[in-house]
């Protein structure tokens, strides 16, 4: 058996070539195997990522797997006759190799047992509970799903418990919404199950309208897990009591659209959704709604327009979705990972959730782990994991000869913490004491090559594109931040333009209709509070991550061969170069992009300010 993650970012890697490959290979030479598609592992800086099952029952994993690997690996496992070195080999072609070895494996334990390597240190340190059974089912395969225990825990909520018996489970559970609120999960149902509607109709909705740059957690769980998602959310169903709902997901998430769309479909062939599940007497019906791709639709109110057939726009609150939600009724919204969670929840128990993570902010969080990290990926850790564990411990840590600078949390509403403060534990409470939110999930490591003020305009730049216009503060204020940010990357700002900036990130947050404005400006206010002195710089003409084109200039220094590789790859013709002789750089024409210095084989590209 040979298991290949296919998800998007593994499909981006170059998974689904490296699978053609695998079944052309052994069909062509008549082998005894199969290939199997399965989900994110989670290891995106190591797609495509290859699972072979060997003869002794103990897998062995590949990583970095091109199309040229394919017959080597085959060689090696498939057939009898290839020699042992082969393996070394393919270290030399760029192929790094992995074994772990499975533990007899409890439903909730960590599964796996890692030896050596990069990789080991990514995942030891994890717990998975959201991700469980992570790069070992298909997803739409449910038959395998429920043999790894799937709509275990539906069956026993819908047969052996009462609503109001589950809603109590996940309130001892502790378990909050993952969306980035954190309001407690189980006080949410409640109130949506005690509000009076007419007719008693009520709406259930999954909130999959992930759109924070860099954020990849929800698309994922979709993509890879959509059972259990379907499963957590048709739980909260039977609890809350509704018999409708909703997935509403971006349209720029095609694969995530179409899994979901053919898990629900064979659901309901299965019995486990649509009329009668499991022979209850509980029935819902649950459509998909494909989202135009509009940040502010990810906050609830605007998600609800939306599906209305309304412009996604906030509204005031209260009255807030749990009293007059979708079509005037009482509505649940949660997050994806929020539903993910539930599933583990009824089938161990509230009080075992409530035992990982802190007493404040319990079980684990998902985590999308990008920016100048040597492994990034999809990653799930208890709750009170510290910044340091995640980046250095999991993460590996900033490249060698670059110095960690600090992390983004939270996405355009999250905020900067520095590296001084990155054994903070990861909790809602102790990230928000920060000046920024835990948001959904992403996690941007940045190092000494990033500029503060550079990385603020970015998402205010984001924001600004993405709000919707109905409240002046949000429209206006971040308008008029957004031009302060730019005049200081441009060195025209001055130390009383810094003071302006802070006064309206605070009138932004006060003023602002909803969270898309009222969080607007804390990468901005927390890159201010931690960086004041990059600030300062700026003001100055000096960029000290050497970032803002405005206030760097490129030279040659006397370290130069005289190769001419940098002319060459120069776009811009700016670099004058006569071989053997030192070169020079045409200020005028340099457009500071950085290639003369990346092919520059003796460091002589100098980079000032």
């Amino acid at each position: 058996m040979i298991k290949i993650g296919l998800g998007s970012c593994c499909v981006a890697g170059g998974s689904k070539d490296v699978k053609d490959a695998f079944d052309k290979y052994i069909a062509d030479n008549s082998l005894e195997a199969v290939t199997k598609r399965v989900g994110c592992v989670g290891m995106c800086h190591s797609t495509p990522f290859v699972e072979i099952a060997g003869s002794n029952n103990e897998p062995v994993f590949y990583v970095g797997v091109n199309v040229d690997d394919v017959k080597i690996i085959c060689d090696k496992h498939l057939t009898s006759s290839t020699p042992m070195k082969r393996l070394v080999n393919t270290v030399k072609k760029g192929l790094d190799r992995i074994s772990f070895n499975y533990y007899d494996r409890p439903e909730q334990a960590d599964s796996i047992k890692l030896e050596e390597g990069g990789e080991c240190a990514f995942l030891q340190p994890q717990k998975r509970i959201v991700l469980e059974n992570s790069g070992e089912v298909d997803p739409l395969d449910l038959n395998e799903y429920r043999a790894k225990g799937g709509f275990k825990a539906l069956e026993k909520a819908v047969k052996n418990m009462k609503p109001g018996e589950v809603i109590e489970q996940v309130k001892i559970s502790g378990l909050r919404g993952r969306g980035g609120a954190g309001f407690p999960t189980g006080v949410k149902w409640e109130t949506v199950r005690l509000s009076k509607s007419l007719g008693g109709k009520k709406y259930i909705i999954c909130n999959g309208d992930e759109g924070d740059p860099g954020a990849f957690m929800d698309r994922m769980l979709l993509e890879s897990y959509p059972y259990r998602v379907i499963e957590g959310l048709t739980i909260a169903a039977f609890a809350i009591g509704i018999d409708e709902g909703y997935f509403y997901i971006r349209d720029e998430y095609p694969l995530a659209l179409e899994n979901i769309e053919k898990a629900l479909a064979e659901c309901e062939k299965a019995g486990v959704l649509g009329e009668n599940i499991l022979g209850s007497g509980f029935s819902l019906k649950l459509h998909t709604f494909r989202g135009a791709g509009a940040f502010v639709c990810g906050e609830e109110t605007a998600l609800i327009a939306s599906i209305e057939g309304k412009r996604g726009m906030p509204n005031f609150r209260p009255p807030y979705p749990a009293e007059k939600g979708l079509f005037g009724r009482p509505t649940n919204i949660n997050n994806v990972e929020t539903y993910a969670s539930v599933p583990w929840i009824i089938k161990n128990g509230g009080t075992a959730y409530a035992g990982i993570g802190t007493k404040r902010s319990s079980g684990t969080k998902v985590f999308a782990l990008a920016g100048k990290v040597e492994r990034g990926g999809l990653i799930e850790v208890p709750m009170g994991t510290t910044i340091r564990e995640v980046v250095e411990g999991i993460g590996g840590g900033v490249k060698k000869g670059r110095k960690f600078k600090a992390v983004q949390i939270g996405g355009p509403s999250g905020g900067c913490v520095p590296e001084v403060m990155a054994d903070l534990p990861i909790d809602f409470e102790e990230i928000t004491s920060t000046g920024a939110i835990m948001g959904s999930g992403g996690l941007v490591v940045l190092d000494d090559t990033d500029c503060m003020v550079d990385f603020a305009r970015f998402f205010l730049e984001f924001i600004q594109n993405q709000s919707c216009g109905k409240c002046t503060f949000c429209r206006v204020g971040t308008k008029r931040m957004l031009e302060i940010l730019e005049k200081l990357c441009k060195g025209e700002g001055s130390v009383s333009d810094i003071d302006r900036l802070e006064e309206l990130g605070r009138d932004v947050k006060i003023g602002s209709l909803c969270g898309l404005g009222k969080t607007a400006p804390n990468p901005v206010l927390t890159a201010i509070k931690y960086f004041k002195e990059e600030y300062i710089a700026h003001t100055k003409r000096k960029c000290p991550a050497k970032k803002c084109k405005e206030l760097i200039k490129y030279s040659v220094n006397d370290k130069c061969i005289g190769c001419t590789l940098c002319a060459q790859a120069c776009p811009s013709d700016a670099i004058t170069a006569r071989p053997f002789e030192k070169h020079e750089v045409d200020q005028e024409k340099c457009i500071k992009c950085d290639s003369c210095k990346a092919i520059c084989p003796s460091e002589a590209i100098d980079v000032t300010t």
